[in-house]
């Protein structure tokens, strides 16, 4: 129960850190919204974002639960993270170099929602959200 209960505490400091990253990026500090990303892929998952930017997004999921041993928490956290990366590079006006951290995102969070024994309202809205921005940027 213990382990449970850090990853969950982990993804609730990992939302809290994400609303601080885009309120960043809403303000247009882009600087200190890509320091803090960069430091949320060390502190929460021991990697830097390289690492994971570089693995194809058909492997995503298999690489990292059977080859790194990451659980569905890490996961989350991680679609977290890519969806950061996406609006800190829409923001800086280079739609299309988001579309990748968002296809990214978007594959773990629905990764995790299969996987999951609960239903969160918040996290469809998420995915539903996540499928339109992507879709617009793809066909627009």
């Amino acid at each position: 129960m213990y382990k449970r209960d850090f990853i969950l505490r982990m993804i609730e400091m990992m939302a809290e850190l994400i609303a601080g990253i885009l309120g960043l990026i809403k303000k247009g500090d882009y600087k200190q919204a890509s320091l803090a990303i960069d430091k949320a892929y060390e502190d929460f998952l021991q990697k830097d974002a390289a690492f994971f930017n570089e693995i194809p997004i058909e492997d995503l999921t298999t690489e990292l639960l059977k080859k790194h041993d990451y659980t569905n928490g890490h996961l989350e956290i991680l679609s977290e993270l890519f969806f950061a990366q996406g609006e800190l590079a829409s923001a800086n006006g280079q739609s299309s170099d988001g579309l990748p951290y968002y296809e990214k995102s978007l594959i773990l969070m629905e990764f995790c929602l299969g996987e999951s024994k609960t239903f969160s309202f918040e996290k469809q809205q998420r995915l539903m959200a996540l499928t339109e921005k992507i879709d617009k940027l793809k066909y627009n």
